[in-house]
């Protein structure tokens, strides 16, 4: 088991949702106190082939067989009722079981040759530093369940989330910022949970800047401006505060709470001075800016979002999560306007993230990973939707030890369910955590008797995907 100082404020984080000021419910002391610095740089459980994550959330789950699943006899048997049984809970709209072709082509990319939709044209430019999983499968039908799943490895239960793991495991490489930021999170289908601590110490929950419902310009941390107050006077007043609960905790000898708010005010101090840098996109060349499509529509959101994470994870953040607008790709119906508008948003950004990160010699100690919560049923969900799929889809990955032009996994041929060299959501995690030099099966945490771990009982790192 990891040792790690006992600072669990759980009750009341799950309270919080997020900015600066409860950003001091989950932060770490700089001066001694009665337990460690909670985010000191640990080291790995083995040599690890990422320092850091960048992890692109896709929120309402891309179809596959639109974007990096390509499946001609779609297209010969459009119209068509599924020669087999769906899935089931399948929406009653889909009862026909009528196939339904993409409206976009395919075409092969790069030295790899790997299939690409006409949906990712500059993403499918850097396909040969692309790892595509094509038989992905998870749990939950429903977008709550399987946000969840994606985002805790768990579809029922509040558990920890997974920056929440890896910010436990590794700590921070800069002991001014949190190891553990998300960029936009959504508000809804499970909200703080998929960012959340749960019985980890309330350190290890993210910081979050703004939400998935709200463009990120102008978005920042809760409470980072210091009110006009000087940095002596308040440096000051938090010592004051600080001698009144070393106190409390002295007499009482053990209180997570007070040793978690001593650590918490501590790092929120240091961060008013280090965070605002970071997040200053506009000291970016215009070339810069314009790779990642800033300062026109519709890429202008996204791009901000992409590049914040660069220079957060350039700063020694271990885990950034950045999100797309709330269930942006959840396309129960007009398929063809929902993808094209959404690619629209996400491609140039994302093709630039993965540009200026290998340009600048951090793609291959970053890991880039690309996906959804679920993918979409190859059948019509009424004239031209599709529903829901969690029984197979692709997601990619990029840098960080994964292999570079590669295709992992089949699913059958319709691209409705995983079939050949299957990946479940426990075994992501597990190749995740394995890939930062974590061990799934040795990064437990006791809670109520139990020795819990990000995968549960399940998982095996994808060995077949690994350089």
């Amino acid at each position: 088991m990891l040792k790690t100082p006992h600072i669990n404020r759980r009750v009341m984080l799950q309270s919080a949702g997020a900015g600066f000021g409860w950003l001091a419910a989950n932060g770490m002391a700089a001066e001694a106190t009665a337990s460690q610095n909670p985010l000191q740089a640990l080291q790995p459980h083995h040599e690890a082939a990422a320092k850091r994550v960048i992890f692109l959330f896709m929120h309402g789950g891309p179809s596959q067989v639109d974007t990096f699943d390509y499946k001609p006899r779609l297209e010969k048997e459009d119209g068509q009722k599924l020669p087999f049984e769906a899935a089931p809970n399948i929406e009653d709209t889909t009862s026909q079981l009528k196939i339904m072709k993409s409206p976009w082509k395919f075409d092969r990319h790069g030295e790899s040759g790997l299939w690409v939709s006409e949906l990712f044209p500059n993403v499918a430019r850097h396909v040969d530093d692309l790892c595509i999983v094509k038989s992905m499968h998870s749990r939950g039908q429903s977008h709550g369940q399987a946000v969840c799943m994606l985002h805790t490895g768990t579809d029922s239960f509040v558990r920890p989330s997974v920056g929440a793991w890896v910010s436990y495991g590794l700590g921070t490489e800069n002991r001014d910022l949190p190891s553990f930021v998300s960029i936009t999170p959504p508000k809804g289908h499970g909200g703080p949970r998929n960012y959340g601590p749960a019985f980890l110490p309330a350190i290890h929950q993210a910081t979050t800047i703004g939400a998935s419902t709200q463009p990120v310009k102008g978005a920042g941390i809760q409470y980072l401006d210091r009110g006009g107050m000087s940095l002596e006077d308040q440096r000051r007043q938090l010592d004051l505060l600080q001698a009144m609960n070393r106190d409390h905790l002295k007499r009482v000898q053990q209180d997570e709470q007070i040793q978690g708010m001593i650590q918490s005010y501590e790092l929120a101090f240091r961060m008013q001075s280090a965070v605002p840098g970071v997040m200053e996109i506009s000291s970016e060349s215009d070339s810069t800016q314009k790779l990642y499509g800033i300062g026109t529509e519709p890429t202008d959101n996204f791009g901000r979002c992409c590049l914040m994470a660069r220079r957060f994870a350039e700063a020694g953040v271990r885990y950034i999560q950045v999100s797309a607008r709330q269930n942006a790709w959840d396309q129960h119906s007009n398929l063809k306007s929902g993808h094209e508008r959404n690619c629209g948003q996400v491609d140039k950004p994302i093709a630039g993230l993965l540009q200026d990160l290998k340009q600048r010699g951090l793609l291959d100690d970053t890991l880039v990973v690309w996906t959804g919560e679920f993918g979409r049923t190859p059948i019509a969900q009424g004239r031209d939707g599709r529903d829901h799929n969690p029984q197979g889809f692709s997601m990619w990955m990029a840098g960080g030890g994964v292999k570079r032009g590669h295709a992992h996994g089949e699913t059958d041929e319709y691209g409705y369910f995983a079939v050949q060299d299957k990946v479940h959501m426990h075994d992501l995690h597990a190749t995740i955590l394995h890939q930062l030099g974590l061990n799934h099966e040795k990064l437990t945490h006791r809670y109520a008797g139990r020795d819990f771990r990000l995968t549960d009982v399940y998982g095996r790192v994808v060995n077949e995907i690994l350089v």
